[in-house]
């Protein structure tokens, strides 16, 4: 069977019964369809949420079609709840673009989903929606302040850099004109289109602690520049109290239940190459009020979503993990090795090896944060055992623990030894992590930092125009914030054809974005896409219903 097939062959309970599981009063919780629901945010408890234990799942360097962390986050929550410790899973909701795309859905996968997983994976209970909408009533209040003879700003349209959102893959967006029709259709300007999931209303919503922040950030939102050169803030539009009442439902996070009948919630979804690839901190902290573990994820490899995790979201949140789980497949680390994507399901123990150094700087990167590690091999079916034995000896002679993780397969059974290894990694944890750089740094020392640290290169080159918008922040006073680099999943470095473990690279950032909102400064690293293409043959030509309602291709 596929996920699909097999989402289907478990029987949801109503909403209310994991309500009850959790002890979570009807009066805090909002019933969308038979079995979803909208949590209040007066559930998060403070105090409860110091004493619990958060577990981070990220990634060596994946393939382009994921190395299931997803799929591990969910067996090992079922896990957890099996070895009798509260958890809940707590993951970002998918985005159409990739469902429709290349990788399909993102809600786990075989025996380790959240369902009802079409749900899920489609329109949900309508968050990406609001976080469109309320991006797009931004770009009309400011085409409309331009083109205005009375009440306008002054703003330069040749100076703003608020784009439109959509959340689909159509790279025909990727840039326009808008304006044209003459007089009635405005002043005619260069735009374009991103990926609802890069907006910074995304960010915004995801780095929020209650709906009047949510508002307070919506108004630092940078738009652009006046004609004498002074900066323009969604909130000299007035635009922060009609995009906030946009988000008025998309800022509860929203509960789901694992094929294990186990509690996840699933709130915001920004993606880790162009964001900081985690879900919402209130998400967050409601998972950590209402049980005694929570097991969340961070996009892509670690080089990306961890660090962002951990520099960004848990400095923001006040909150640290207890441990991390480092998802390695054989199928990725032979890629690693030289082996061409087309050939991965074939045994080949010297590719295998030649690709351990990928996970051996993963380690030692997760290493800098001061938070336990725990390798999980996620099993596929073309592993061998010859395979799995290299790739396990390999991270006992690091004195690494390591278990296989067969969540695909068996759900939380197939992760009982690595519930086991996460449960003795957490309760010996005493540390708060350690950041990789100070807020007091400059720009470009944060960038440095995180580069040698976490990416292991030898230097980082700003472009003339990087250079002259360090400028621009120092004067508008952002050198404080912390930095969400841009850069391609595919590599530790900034250069997708560099697998492995690359040595000796340069880091070039060639621009800089400012999401003032979001609370963080986006160094772009190499050529980052915001608005992706559908490949040659997308998931979507496989998508389909019937004439009774049953949906087929979802994947």
């Amino acid at each position: 069977m596929n996920d699909l097939e097999i989402a289907k062959s478990v029987k949801p309970l109503p909403i209310r019964k994991i309500t009850e599981k959790l002890g979570i009063p009807d009066e805090d919780f909002e019933i969308y369809g038979r079995c979803k629901a909208k949590l209040s945010l007066e559930l998060i408890d403070e105090e409860k949420v110091a004493q619990s234990n958060l577990i981070l799942v990220t990634a060596i360097t994946p393939t382009p079609a994921g190395e299931g962390k997803t799929t591990v986050t969910i067996g090992l929550t079922d896990a957890l709840n099996q070895l009798g410790k509260s958890t809940l899973a707590v993951i970002r909701e998918p985005s159409l673009g990739p469902v429709f795309g290349i990788k399909g859905g993102a809600a786990g996968g075989g025996r380790s989903q959240v369902i009802p997983m079409e749900d899920i994976n489609l329109h949900f209970t309508g968050d990406f929606h609001a976080i469109e909408k309320a991006n797009n009533l931004l770009s009309a209040l400011i085409d409309n302040n331009i083109q205005s003879k009375t009440r306008n700003l002054g703003i330069d349209p040749r100076t703003v850099l608020w784009k439109r959102v959509m959340d689909m893959n159509d790279r025909a967006l990727r840039g326009i004109i808008t304006g044209l029709g003459g007089k009635s259709g405005g002043l005619p300007r260069e735009t374009g289109f991103n990926i609802t999931a890069a907006s910074e209303v995304m960010a915004i919503l995801c780095m929020s602690k209650d709906l009047d922040d949510l508002k307070q950030r919506f108004a630092k939102i940078y738009v652009g520049d006046r004609f004498d050169g002074s900066p323009v803030f969604a909130g000299d539009l007035n635009a922060q109290g009609a995009m906030a009442t946009l988000m008025k439902e998309a800022i509860k996070p929203n509960l789901v239940q694992t094929l294990g009948h186990n509690p996840a919630l699933i709130h915001g979804g920004p993606f880790a190459n162009i964001a900081q690839g985690t879900n919402s901190i209130l998400a967050t902290k409601m998972g950590l009020s209402l049980g005694d573990y929570v097991v969340t994820e961070a996009g892509f490899g670690s080089d990306l979503g961890a660090e962002k995790f951990f520099n960004i979201k848990c400095r923001e949140a006040g909150i640290s993990p207890k441990a991390t789980v480092l998802v390695a497949t054989i199928r990725a680390l032979k890629y690693h090795g030289g082996k061409s994507l087309k050939d991965l399901t074939t045994e080949d123990l010297e590719a295998l090896e030649n690709g351990l150094p990928n996970l051996l700087h993963h380690l030692e990167s997760l290493r800098s944060f001061g938070i336990p590690v725990v390798v999980a091999v996620n099993v596929f079916s073309s592993d061998t055992q010859a395979e799995k034995d290299l790739l396990l000896d390999y991270c006992e002679s690091l004195g690494v623990p390591v278990a296989l993780s067969e969540g695909w397969e068996k759900g939380g059974d197939g992760c009982l030894n690595l519930g086991d290894l996460v449960i003795q990694a957490a309760e010996n944890c005493q540390y708060q992590f350690k950041p990789t750089y100070s807020l007091a740094d400059s720009v470009e020392e944060k960038i440095k930092k995180v580069s040698r640290t976490i990416y292991g290169a030898s230097e980082i080159i700003l472009s003339s125009k990087a250079q002259s918008q360090l400028k621009k922040i120092e004067r508008l006073g952002y050198n404080h914030l912390p930095v969400c680099i841009a850069k391609t999943q595919k590599s530790i470095s900034d250069q997708e054809k560099l697998i492995g473990r690359p040595r000796n690279f340069s880091i070039t950032i060639r621009e800089f974005e400012i999401a003032a909102g979001a609370g963080f400064l986006i160094p772009i690293a190499g050529e980052i896409l915001r608005m992706p293409g559908l490949s040659e043959t997308p998931a979507a030509e496989q998508v389909d219903i019937s004439a009774d309602g049953v949906i087929s291709g979802l994947f």
